[in-house]
C-alpha cells in the first residue's frame, strides 16, 4: 500500500475546496424533497474517502467501491431510490467523490494499481444502474434515460477524471525532474566550492610546509628558524581540513571559515606576510569592500602567490596590486620568475587557475592569466563591488 506521506495539515490545505464542495452536495441532497436518508451513510463515507484519498489512493478507491456497493444493497433492501442520479445510479455527491478518487489514483498510484482502481470504480458505479431502485420510474414513469445516454455521460465524466489525473501525474513528473536537476546542480556547485576551498587554502599551507622543509634540508642551520613556520602552516592546514570535513558531514565546523575583516588592506598584508616571498605591495582602497567580496580577493592573492612559489624559479620580486576604481576591485599579481623545469612542489593538478576563474566569474567579474612579455607570470582579475 503506497503512501504519499502527506501530513494532515498539508492534506487540509490541499483538499479543503473538495471537502467544501462535497459538504454542499451532501446537504443539498439530504434536505431536498428527492433525497433519501438511506443513501446518506454511503455518500458520507465516499466523500470522506475522497478527501483522504491523497494519503492512500489505491486503498481509498477500493474502500469507496465497497461503500458504493454496500449503499446500493441498503437502498435495494429498503426499496427506496437514492435521489436524482447524475450518471448510472450515483447521485451528485457520490459522482463527484468517485471522480476525485479516480483522478487521485491515476495521479499517484502505480500504473497497475491505477488501472485496477479505475476498473473497480467504473464497474461498481455501472452496477448501481441495475442494483438500485429506479428513481425515474417512481417520480416520472414516462421518462427513462436511454442506455447510450448513460454510457455517453459516464464516458465523459470518466475521461474528465482520468485526464485530470494524467495531467497532474505529468506535472508531478516534470516537477520531480526539475527538483532532481536542481539538487544535482546544487551538489555540483557545493563540490566545486569545496574543491576551490581545498585547493586555495589547504594546498597553500601544505605547499608552504614542503617549501620550508626543503629549505631546512638545504640549509641545516636555518632549521630552527623555519620549524615554527612549518608548525604554524601545519596547524592552519589541519584547521582548514576540520572545517571542510565538518561541512561535508553536515555539521558546524570546529572553527569558523576564514573571512575577510572590515579592513581588506590589513587582510592582504597578512596574506602577503604569510607567503614569505619578495613581494612589493600596492594598495589603493578608497572605499570599503564587502567582507564577502574581500574573501574572494584574499583567495585570489593567496592562490596567485602559491602558484608563483610552486611554478616559478628564480623569483626576485612579486608585484601585488589591489586597487579600487570604477566600482570594481582590481587584483594584479605578477612575478619575474622563469618556469621550473622540474615538477612543482606537490605536483600540479591544474586546478588553481580554473578555481580562480570560476570564483571571479561567479561574482560577475573578469579574469585573465598568462606569461608576461618581459618574462614571468601575471594574474589579473576585476570584481564588481556591487556584484
Amino acid at each position: 500500500m503506497e503512501s504519499t506521506d502527506l501530513g494532515w495539515r498539508a492534506l487540509l490545505r490541499r483538499q479543503w475546496p473538495l471537502a467544501c464542495a462535497l459538504v454542499f452536495f451532501l446537504a443539498s441532497e439530504l434536505f431536498s424533497e428527492q433525497g433519501s436518508w438511506w443513501q446518506a451513510p454511503g455518500s458520507v463515507v465516499v466523500a470522506v474517502l475522497a478527501v483522504l484519498a491523497p494519503r492512500r489512493p489505491f486503498d481509498a478507491a477500493l474502500a469507496a467501491a465497497t461503500a458504493v456497493a454496500a449503499s446500493s444493497v441498503v437502498l435495494l433492501v429498503a426499496g427506496t431510490a437514492a435521489g436524482v442520479p447524475v450518471v448510472s445510479g450515483l447521485v451528485i455527491s457520490e459522482t463527484a467523490a468517485v471522480m476525485a478518487i479516480t483522478a487521485v489514483a491515476v495521479r499517484q498510484a502505480s500504473p497497475v494499481r491505477a488501472v485496477v482502481s479505475v476498473v473497480v470504480l467504473v464497474a461498481v458505479s455501472a452496477a448501481t444502474l441495475w442494483v438500485r431502485p429506479n428513481y425515474w420510474a417512481a417520480e416520472w414513469p414516462d421518462y427513462r434515460p436511454e442506455l447510450w445516454q448513460q454510457l455517453f455521460g459516464g464516458g465523459v465524466l470518466l475521461a474528465l477524471s482520468v485526464g485530470t489525473g494524467l495531467y497532474f501525474r505529468a506535472r508531478d513528473r516534470e516537477r520531480s525532474t526539475a527538483v532532481r536537476a536542481e539538487v544535482v546542480a546544487a551538489q555540483h556547485a557545493e563540490r566545486m566550492a569545496l574543491a576551490r576551498e581545498l585547493h586555495d587554502v589547504v594546498a597553500h599551507y601544505v605547499t608552504g610546509i614542503v617549501v620550508h622543509a626543503q629549505a631546512a634540508q638545504a640549509v641545516p642551520a636555518a632549521a630552527q628558524e623555519v620549524l615554527p613556520i612549518i608548525v604554524h602552516s601545519g596547524n592552519e592546514a589541519l584547521t582548514a581540513m576540520r572545517r571542510l570535513v565538518g561541512t561535508l558531514r553536515g555539521a558546524e565546523a570546529d572553527a569558523p571559515a576564514p573571512a575577510a575583516t572590515s579592513d581588506l588592506a590589513d587582510d592582504v598584508r597578512g596574506v602577503v606576510a604569510e607567503s614569505d616571498q619578495p613581494v612589493r605591495l600596492r594598495l589603493d582602497l578608497p572605499v570599503a569592500v564587502p567582507p564577502s567580496l574581500g574573501r574572494s580577493v584574499l583567495r585570489l592573492v593567496q592562490e596567485s602567490l602559491t602558484n608563483s612559489r610552486k611554478h616559478a624559479g628564480g623569483v626576485s620580486r612579486v608585484d601585488v596590486s589591489v586597487t579600487v576604481a570604477d566600482g570594481q576591485v582590481h587584483v594584479v599579481v605578477a612575478d619575474d620568475g622563469r618556469e621550473r623545469r622540474a615538477a612543482p612542489v606537490g605536483g600540479s593538478g591544474g586546478y588553481g587557475l580554473i578555481g580562480m576563474r570560476e570564483r571571479v566569474e561567479l561574482l560577475g567579474g573578469e579574469f585573465g592569466a598568462g606569461p608576461r612579455a618581459g618574462g614571468g607570470w601575471e594574474v589579473r582579475a576585476s570584481l564588481p563591488i556591487g556584484g
